[in-house]
């Protein structure tokens, strides 16, 4: 699984990276039981410090979209493959807001009033 980060966004990099595994178990790249990369290793491959990527994987499992275990790492549970559906809906909303001519911003907006943080 390839996780990317922006130090140059507005996101905090755990969310970036929680925002990566939730989208890659939604598009089935990762399945139920898979194990996410090692917190350690990840934090070495993208260069930043390993409590920022045990504060994603924290997030993950507070979602229940993994389950940590010493010894095991992180797991992915049953749970977070329930977006798939939701991925198909997204992109036929996609497809029908790039139809009538909705901008990207104009419906990211749309979707913020509907589903407020």
């Amino acid at each position: 699984m390839l996780i990317r980060v922006d130090p140059g966004s507005g996101v905090a990099i755990y969310d970036q990276i929680a925002a990566s595994v939730r989208a890659a178990a939604a598009r089935g790249a990762l399945r139920p039981g898979e194990r996410l990369p090692a917190a350690r290793e990840l934090a070495d491959a993208l260069d930043i410090n390993i409590h920022t990527v045990l504060r994603a994987y924290q997030d993950l499992r507070d979602e229940g979209l993994v389950d940590l275990r010493r010894g095991r790492g992180a797991v992915v549970t049953e749970a977070a493959s329930r977006g798939a559906p939701i991925l198909e809906a997204v992109r036929a909303l996609v497809a029908e807001a790039r139809n009538e001519g909705v901008g990207a911003q104009t419906l990211i907006s749309l979707i913020r009033e509907e589903y407020p943080a």
